[in-house]
C-alpha cells in the first residue's frame, strides 16, 4: 500500500480487500507516529475510523452489512450511496463532557468522526437499499439483482 496520499479524496483501496475504500495504517498502534500520520490528513477526531468494525455477507438474495455503533442513535449515523456505487457508512462518537472535579483513571472508549466505505458489485439494487438499527448493530440490506437462467431447449438428433 503506497504511503503518498491520493488525489482522489483521501480515498486509498486495503490491500487484502479490493473492494473495500479503508484507510488501513499498520503503525497505528505504536507508541511512535506513524509515517502515513504525517502524510495524510486525518486528525486525531477521526481515532475510531477503523475502530468501526464492519462485516459483510453475502447471501443469495442481497449483500448484508452489519456495523458495530455501540451507544450511539441513529440521528448519529449516516449511510449514503455515492458515486453510484459506493455504500458509505459514517457517522460521530462525541466526546464526554469533562469536570474540573472528575480524575479519569482510565479512557478507552473511541470518540469523533468514523467513515467506511465500500465499492459494491454490479448485481446490487441501488434503488432499494434499507438500513436498521438495533442494539448498537447497525445494518444494512442492498438486495440483488435476479440472475435469469438460460432458456436452455433440448434438441432431437435425427439420423
Amino acid at each position: 500500500m503506497s504511503l503518498i496520499p491520493s488525489f482522489f479524496g483521501n480515498r486509498r483501496s486495503s490491500i487484502f480487500d479490493p473492494s473495500s475504500l479503508d484507510v488501513w495504517d499498520p503503525f497505528k498502534d505504536f507508541p511512535f507516529s506513524s509515517p502515513s500520520s504525517s502524510l495524510s490528513t486525518r486528525s486525531s477526531e477521526t481515532s475510531a475510523f477503523v475502530n468501526t468494525r464492519i462485516d459483510w455477507k453475502e447471501t443469495p438474495e442481497a449483500h448484508l452489512f452489519k456495523a458495530d455503533v455501540p451507544g450511539l442513535k441513529k440521528e448519529e449515523v449516516k449511510v449514503e450511496v455515492e458515486d453510484d456505487r459506493v455504500l458509505q457508512i459514517s457517522g460521530e462518537r462525541n466526546v464526554e463532557k469533562e469536570d474540573k472535579n472528575d480524575t479519569w483513571h482510565r479512557v478507552e472508549r473511541s470518540s469523533g468522526k468514523f467513515m467506511r466505505r465500500f465499492r459494491l458489485p454490479e448485481n446490487a439494487k441501488m434503488d432499494q437499499i434499507k438500513a436498521s438499527m438495533e442494539n448498537g448493530v447497525l445494518t444494512v440490506t442492498i438486495p440483488k439483482l435476479e440472475v435469469k437462467k438460460p432458456d436452455v431447449k433440448s434438441i432431437e438428433i435425427s439420423g
